[in-house]
């Protein structure tokens, strides 16, 4: 199975512009207010399948739901810090994991050992 890395920069601004309807200079503008930083080749803008996800939410939270740009960025922020409470979760519930599953070797080794 191929795992696609949505952060590989794949298209440039012209293409996005033309997958979410916008004009470039909206792009422009978002990259200048620090809501999306596509990676830069040389003069070129490259935005990833990451950003493209994250430029579509901002769009439909303005567009679609009337939130500003200060209630954009509350809402990115609110966001990367769940992502970041999930990856710390799924940490924690592998290391449980881990030690029940050592515990539990442990106990039936003894229990084998003892008959």
């Amino acid at each position: 199975m191929v795992v696609k890395d949505k952060k590989q920069p794949l298209y440039m601004i012209s293409v996005v512009a033309e997958i979410l309807h916008v004009h470039p200079q909206t792009l422009r503008l978002y990259e200048r207010e620090g809501l999306v930083a596509p990676k830069r080749t040389k003069r070129q803008r490259l935005y990833s399948e990451e950003d493209v996800e994250k430029l579509n939410m901002i769009l439909k939270l303005t567009r679609d739901l009337g939130v500003n740009k200060a209630g954009v960025e509350v809402i990115l922020r609110l966001l990367q810090r769940v992502e970041n409470m999930q990856k710390e979760i799924e940490e924690m519930m592998n290391y449980l994991e881990d030690n029940i599953r050592r515990d539990f070797t442990e106990r039936l080794k003894k229990i084998f050992s003892e008959s």
